[in-house]
């Protein structure tokens, strides 16, 4: 295969983008009935919620592989490349693997509407991992739940990790709407483990769960993580099992329960298989090497040093207010210079307010997506709450590439707003690091 056909064939697959979301499942059904139903050739793990959905993934599929199972994991989107979406053993999709798997789904996209990018690309997925004679695979959803195109899979546990508003054309405005919508993942006989807290959101889920005579397990209620007292590790307390002293691989205090929805879906599976498979045996050893392999970049990822740079999407309301607190606490001595763009659909004036706090330096940026708010109007925005140094430049690797020659190497930088400024940020900072050595 050419490098053009590849390149070609993302064309072809991102042109799909156009034809926007569609609630509805007919169309991603029929095409993997002409496929002769791939995603029932191997055992699922489905992961929706607002946040933390990719790193608890990345947790459960981390544990399975390093069980001894051949794991594919789904998520969306990429940071730098199409690929990163279909792993398999933490290995992304080839380039000449993308063009078959897109060949064979689009050869039955013949329905009443062709395929949006989220359906060919779930489909794309699907096909992959049966293709490849995975044991299990990680799911996570896109936008959504109840509609979301990976909603046409069977699995063994589902998880939910938690609400924030987002979507409100889509998922509704309150968060009985988005239980509702999140929850539409529960499957009959299916246990369920969930972050949400909310006590609207959580009638919904019990709800739910109840009609469909599924079990459904809460953080904090029936299984936590909590920090060790003097140490820099973490205790999980499960539903069936503990784990002591155990490496969180992802900064954040957030990440605390994104660990703990991973080792509750494993503990499940592990109990029900065990007896089938000597693989299935989850014991202290596993879980803290399976954890050392997890990895989920972009994500507080710190992905330089001297200065130090960060990179985090905080892509919604929730998340930057996450990020704030995790740089107010652990960046307070450095001088921040934060690289923002944000999409024109986030609640930005209320980002803003968590972001902004935490750094003398702003550089305002754009990513190359049509959603990209304008970096004027962001600024107007910054002015608003500081009158600390706004610079815009409107290229992300060149915002990137400036604020770390203005840095000195006891100061920070922090790039976040937007998965999409964060992939192409990550792509620029790689080649600088590269380039230091």
């Amino acid at each position: 295969m050419t490098t053009d056909t590849y390149h070609e064939c993302l064309d072809t697959i991102y042109r799909l983008g156009r034809f926007g979301i569609k609630l509805e499942l007919d169309t991603i059904s029929n095409i993997l009935k002409f496929l002769n139903f791939p995603q029932k050739n191997y055992h699922i793990v489905h992961v929706a919620g607002t946040n933390g959905k990719g790193s608890t993934a990345t947790y459960i599929a981390s544990i399975l592989q390093k069980a001894g199972f051949k794991t594919g994991l789904y998520t969306s989107p990429h940071l730098i490349k199409f690929n990163e979406r279909f792993c398999i053993n933490g290995q992304m999709i080839s380039d000449d693997q993308v063009v078959d798997a897109y060949k064979a789904v689009d050869s039955v996209d013949i329905g009443k509407r062709k395929a949006t990018f989220f359906e060919i690309a779930t489909a794309m997925a699907f096909y992959y991992f049966a293709q490849e004679n995975v044991e299990w695979a990680v799911i996570e959803t896109g936008m959504g739940g109840r509609f979301d195109a990976t909603n046409v899979i069977v699995p063994q546990v589902s998880v939910i990790t938690n609400l924030s508003i987002e979507h409100t054309d889509y998922l509704g405005n309150t968060i009985k709407d988005l239980a509702r919508e999140k929850g539409g993942i529960i499957k009959h006989n299916t246990p369920v483990v969930t972050g949400v807290f909310q006590p609207s959101g959580i009638e919904v889920l019990k709800r739910l769960a109840k009609e469909n005579s599924a079990d459904l397990y809460q953080y904090k209620h029936d299984f936590s993580v909590r920090k060790d007292l003097n140490r820099e590790t973490y205790s999980y307390s499960g539903l069936y099992q503990t784990f002591e002293h155990l490496t969180k691989p992802l900064p954040g205090d957030h990440q605390k329960e994104n660990l703990s929805l991973a080792l509750a879906a494993c503990e499940l599976i592990f109990k029900k298989f065990r007896s089938s498979d000597k693989r299935y045996r989850l014991d202290q050893s596993l879980v803290r090497d399976g954890l050392a392999i997890a990895c989920w970049p972009g994500r507080l990822e710190h992905i330089m040093q001297d200065p130090l740079v960060i990179i985090d999407g905080a892509h919604n309301l929730h998340a930057a207010k996450l990020l704030g607190k995790y740089l107010s606490k652990n960046l307070k001595d450095k001088k921040l210079t934060l690289v923002l763009g944000i999409l024109d659909d986030k609640p930005y004036d209320k980002m803003l307010g968590y972001l902004i706090p935490c750094a003398q330096n702003i550089i305002i940026t754009k990513a190359k997506i049509d959603r990209s708010l304008e970096p004027e109007v962001l600024k107007k925005a910054v002015r608003k709450i500081s009158q600390c140094p706004v610079t815009i430049i409107e290229d992300v690797k060149d915002a990137v590439t400036h604020a770390v020659q203005i840095s000195d190497k006891a100061d920070a930088v922090c790039i976040a707003g937007s998965l999409y400024v964060a992939g192409e940020a990550r792509d620029e900072l790689l080649r600088l690091k590269k380039s230091r050595t």
